[in-house]
């Protein structure tokens, strides 16, 4: 047995006969360098997923794909993986960061080390913005301590009370020191309806002059997002550290949906529920969505939000 084995050995009879393994386990990966905790990434699993499930994201999936390859195949991160995703509503944020949670850790969204926050339930109330600082720098510490494969998820940052989320900023660099873990192997997820805007017209700007929705680059939307949530004094980044110091590793663009779009989610959740419908009730069913502008009625200004609610009044 091991030094590390060794001296858990002794401490669990000192934690007693109802001390949680996952107590134990934390102690274990504290004390061995080279333990991942639940992190078994299945990228061939994540890819074919994004690919068949994630639609009409096309900068999305090329990105989060190699971002997250890299960083998996990499043994010795400089920092952690910061990975920012930026849209309006129904383009498949949330879902890409659920896809992510599922296929890198094998207990998924129940893993130990799988941190999710929002500013509504965690951070609610701005007066109390100094108390939330010590407690998520605890919190992000001790959970690193614990595991440094771990992944943290902050969702609405646009609601985060801006100031806040700075705290955290030196865990996203390669120089700090966390006690006993390699932290620079952890994950961290902004999502963030900041830059949406940006995003559609930029959209409906390229597709107004004929450039095709599939040659759309990040370099035709990166400086409008980052100038949206950096310049906004109602965001979350607002004025912060994070995007100043350059810590945001992928910037992630997500596109509003077409009507084509919309017809294969419909599709893609008949089909999960192992139901079959008609063309003609796939159409109604993307006809019965609000789309802009409002002339041109080109992208759906819900994306795919709303189409699983709507699916039992067609069929």
């Amino acid at each position: 047995m091991g030094r590390g084995g060794v001296l858990l050995a002794l401490l669990l009879p000192l934690l007693g006969p109802g001390a949680p393994w996952e107590l134990s386990a934390s102690w274990h990966c504290g004390l061995l360098a080279s333990c991942e905790c639940d992190f078994r990434p299945d990228l061939p699993g994540l890819e074919c997923d994004l690919a068949l499930n994630l639609v009409g994201q096309h900068l999305a999936r090329q990105l989060v794909v190699k971002g997250v390859r890299e960083f998996v195949q990499n043994q010795a991160p400089v920092k952690p993986l910061v990975m920012s995703f930026h849209g309006w509503t129904g383009t498949g944020k949330t879902y890409v960061s659920s896809l992510l949670i599922r296929y890198l850790f094998q207990a998924g969204p129940l893993s130990p080390y799988v941190h999710q926050f929002s500013p509504v339930v965690h951070f609610p109330h701005a007066e109390h913005i100094e108390q939330y600082k010590k407690d998520l720098r605890s919190w992000i510490n001790g959970n690193l301590t614990r595991c440094g494969r771990s992944l943290f998820l902050f969702d609405d940052m646009d609601k985060m009370h801006p100031g806040l989320i700075d705290v955290i900023a030196p865990f996203l660099g390669p120089s700090w020191v966390v006690y006993g873990t390699n932290y620079r192997k952890a994950i961290f997820i902004f999502i963030s309806h900041a830059g949406g805007e940006q995003i559609n017209r930029m959209t409906l700007d390229l597709w107004r002059i004929r450039k095709d929705r599939e040659e759309i680059v990040l370099q035709d939307l990166e400086a409008s997002i980052l100038e949206a949530v950096f310049e906004n004094p109602q965001n979350g980044f607002w004025k912060s550290g994070i995007i100043e110091q350059h810590l945001v590793d992928l910037l992630v663009p997500f596109l509003p949906l077409r009507k084509h779009h919309v017809k294969q989610c419909a599709a893609n959740e008949i089909a999960s529920q192992g139901l079959q419908a008609s063309p003609d009730v796939i159409q109604a069913i993307a006809e019965s969505i609000t789309y802009f502008p409002e002339g041109d009625k080109v992208f759906s200004s819900t994306g795919c939000k709303t189409v699983t609610s709507r699916i039992p009044f067609f069929l």
